[in-house]
């Protein structure tokens, strides 16, 4: 199994120093992420999970333990790993299209095949005949599609996806969900969500890393039983429902 892991985490603790102390964020955290997997990491907010993925993407290193990104140790930011954050973070000047080809710019890659992948991309998360637009000319939802397709465009290994959908509406949210399931199942990237609600987490994922409050450890590793492809209407199934009660009652939550 160790030679087609995406993601090995062993023994990962997280803590930041303060004026009263250090705070431990993460404790003895261990869980792997195979390739083409979709994982989600679950927990109350502000129990860690942020850290967490933060530590994956290079961005802060651990305290204690190990992180691996196809078996060698994370050291920083990875050119083969795309992040969508809780915000778009859209460059307010500059349109959907421009949004999405800012990492090709960055990378260096060769501007014409940059820039029909971004079509590609913005075709996929539907928003094909907003290419033009500016932020301010775009809902919520959609930017954050932009966000998704802006991730994808140098064709990551792993996705990274910290609370994306977090300050939608429900029924944005939702109907994020099954575009992001979709994308995923065309692609298969390797993909680890951090996320506060139970169905989200059920409904998109292979497995679901349930985490205690803080410091988060995990609490229990929970294999989501679904057949794939998953549909809309499967969130109000007997299977969906059973597995949303367990992991709620791991977390000690009520339905979220």
């Amino acid at each position: 199994m160790g030679a087609v892991d995406a993601i090995e985490i062993e023994q990962l603790s997280k803590s930041y120093p303060t004026r009263e102390g250090d705070v431990l964020a993460i404790k003895d955290v261990t869980f792997n992420i195979r390739t083409g997997e979709f994982i989600s990491v679950l927990g109350p907010s502000g129990c860690g999970k942020t850290t967490l993925l933060k530590v994956i993407a290079g961005l802060e290193g651990a305290t204690e333990g190990t992180a691996k990104l196809h078996g060698a140790p994370i050291k920083g930011p990875q050119r083969k790993t795309g992040i969508v954050f809780q915000t778009p973070a859209l460059m307010k000047w500059r349109t959907a299209l421009a949004n999405v080809l800012l990492p090709a710019e960055i990378l260096g890659m060769p501007e014409a095949a940059a820039r029909a992948k971004a079509l590609e991309l913005l075709e996929l998360v539907g928003l094909k005949d907003f290419v033009n637009k500016y932020p301010h000319e775009l809902s919520g939802g959609m930017q954050q599609r932009v966000a998704i397709a802006r991730a994808l465009i140098h064709k990551p290994e792993i996705l990274l996806l910290d609370e994306p959908f977090s300050a939608l509406d429900t029924m944005t949210r939702g109907q994020l969900n099954v575009e992001l399931l979709r994308i995923w199942s065309e692609s298969r990237t390797t993909s680890l969500l951090i996320t506060h609600s139970i169905p989200e987490a059920v409904f998109l994922s292979d497995r679901v890393v349930v985490m205690t409050s803080r410091p988060a450890q995990i609490a229990e590793i929970v294999t989501i039983d679904l057949p794939r492809p998953r549909t809309a209407e499967m969130r109000v199934s007997q299977d969906f429902l059973r597995l949303i009660d367990r992991i709620g009652r791991i977390i000690g939550l009520e339905y979220v």
